[in-house]
């Protein structure tokens, strides 16, 4: 450690005399604190520390070199995270240097190639992600429109780098940049092709008392993709194959896997379409066979379901079948209803309609399997009712497989209605309601949330809530809120309950533990 910060400090020397002009320097400070309290109603446990999670980033860049490095503070983490991020350091430090059409990265870097099918590493604090890679990157653009990148590295595994060494190549080629009939046209082409292989040494592990595993030291993967855009047309095809690679996800069998990709769009003044579908199979690819959790996957397969941010069509999020495979489906259609007319009136309207549909696959390539994992059908209409009032109303009706997706819990059906309504009450002030309600014969039953937040620009806001389980366990999940904001300053200060469940998003979930107390969050960007 102290290597590396000598390092980084000579680094930021040497720049400043180069290049003082030329130099600009920036960061944040995130920190979420939480004073637990007991709770026997929903099972949240207090603990005799103040628990946080801190990261503070600092990043200097000039003309050619870029340096940066994060702290990350959390030796008493917030529940959910003491497993697995225990402990304070900086995990993430990199320098870049820069010449020409070059630029070489030394220390952690995040990349992805394409869709990420075959690789994306990122950071997704809430769900306690961060599978950087340490090692090197180098990305060269030698003409207008090509990009080449070769990576090697260990990835992070919480507070190690462990498992295989992850390397990869990646090039994309934009054609309208070469092609004159492409321009003349307003005709965009790019296609793209990348290759990661994984390398790992093998190990004992046995399939019964008196047979072991024959695992590969490498696993290769390959995928190709082409994105076409013309006028307010767009089209996405990708595709991508994993050679064998036997590990827990998959219980050690010897399959290949592979994933393809259509998506087709349609954007133009008050219109917009979105057409895609995706077929998966034993596509879990991890720096580390026998590993488990969220940070040391290599991949990413985006889950083709609507993020929502509304409390309850949130209950039951999806998250993406990895080792078993998936058919996936997405369709979206928003329109703007005129001014003026009948359903438009004064101000116009606009509906948007999201259908999402996830199957288990069949053998057979083309075939669907016997069982539905996911399902959802939400109608969204959003009409200023006022030059004051705007309206926003939702009904949503969702399939989860529970069993599929967390164990165990069958099939939950559920209708969820939402009633949003957003008032200017003064030049400075605005008030935001909240009324959802969600029913189902099945899990804990009907559930109830109510939200109204105040804000007082430019600095106030209070917020207060409460999520009702008003089926079976009669439990409230309040919540009350104030925030500051000054400047790049933000400070919040909060007290309440949350519930135990899996937080989610683009697929990915991680499972949350019921908590009450005081809660502190302080944000600073500079």
């Amino acid at each position: 450690m102290k290597r590396l910060l000598s390092t980084l400090a000579a680094v930021c020397c040497m720049v400043s005399i180069n290049a003082q002009k030329e130099i600009t320097f920036s960061g944040s400070i995130q920190s979420d604190i939480l004073l637990p309290q007991n709770d026997e109603a929903t099972g949240a446990t207090k603990t005799d520390d103040l628990l946080t999670n801190t990261y503070v980033d600092l990043q200097l860049q000039s003309n050619h070199i870029d340096a940066g490095a994060r702290l990350e503070y959390m030796e008493h983490p917030l529940p959910g995270f003491e497993n697995d991020f225990k402990g304070w350091g900086i995990p993430h430090f990199w320098v870049k240097g820069k010449l020409g059409c070059a630029e070489l990265t030394a220390g952690t870097f995040y990349e992805q190639f394409g869709s990420g099918f075959i690789l994306r590493t990122y950071e997704e604090r809430s769900l306690g992600i961060d599978n950087s890679l340490l090692g090197g990157r180098l990305t060269l653009r030698p003409a207008k429109g090509v990009t080449f990148k070769a990576l090697s590295g260990k990835q992070r595994h919480y507070w190690k780098w462990d498992g295989g060494l992850v390397s990869g190549l990646d090039g994309e080629i934009a054609l309208d940049e070469w092609i004159p009939t492409l321009q003349n046209k307003e005709t965009h082409l790019t296609i793209g092709a990348s290759w990661v292989n994984k390398y790992e040494k093998d190990e004992e592990i046995f399939a019964d008392p008196t047979h072991r595993y024959n695992l590969p030291k490498f696993v290769n993967a390959w995928d190709i993709r082409a994105n076409l855009n013309k006028g307010p047309w767009g089209v996405l095809v990708e595709y991508a194959h994993k050679t064998q690679d036997p590990s827990f996800d998959n219980g050690y069998n010897y399959h290949s896997g592979q994933v393809a990709m259509l998506s087709g769009s349609y954007s133009k003044r008050g219109l917009s379409l979105l057409l895609q579908a995706k077929r998966s199979e034993n596509m879990a690819f991890r720096s580390q066979r026998n590993m488990l959790g969220t940070s040391s996957f290599i991949n990413h397969l985006p889950a083709f379901t609507l993020d929502h941010t509304y409390a309850l069509a949130a209950l039951y999020p999806y998250a993406t079948q990895l080792a078993s495979g998936e058919w996936a489906y997405q369709m979206e259609a928003g329109y703007n209803i005129p001014r003026k007319t009948t359903l438009g009136g004064r101000y116009g309207m606009n509906v948007k309609v999201n259908y999402s549909y996830v199957r288990a696959i069949d053998s057979q390539w083309l075939k669907w399997g016997d069982e539905t994992y996911y399902q959802d059908l939400n109608v969204q209409l959003t009409r200023r009712m006022t030059r004051d009032i705007k309206l926003s109303l939702m009904y949503m009706n969702q399939r989860y497989n529970k069993t599929v997706i967390e164990g165990e819990g069958g099939m939950i059906h559920s209708d969820i209605f939402v009633a949003d309504a957003l008032m200017q009450l003064s030049r400075h002030t605005k008030l935001r309601t909240e009324l959802q309600y969600l029913t189902t014969a099945q899990d804990q039953h009907d559930w109830a949330y109510a939200l109204a937040e105040l804000s007082l620009a430019p600095h106030w806001m209070f917020t207060v809530s409460d999520l009702w389980n008003c089926g079976e366990t009669d439990i409230h999940y309040y919540q009350g809120l104030v925030t500051y904001n000054t400047g790049a300053h933000r400070i919040q200060l909060g007290y309440g309950r949350t519930r135990a469940g899996y937080n989610c998003s683009g697929g990915v979930c991680r499972y949350v533990p019921a908590t009450k107390g005081f809660t502190l969050s302080y944000n600073y960007n500079f």
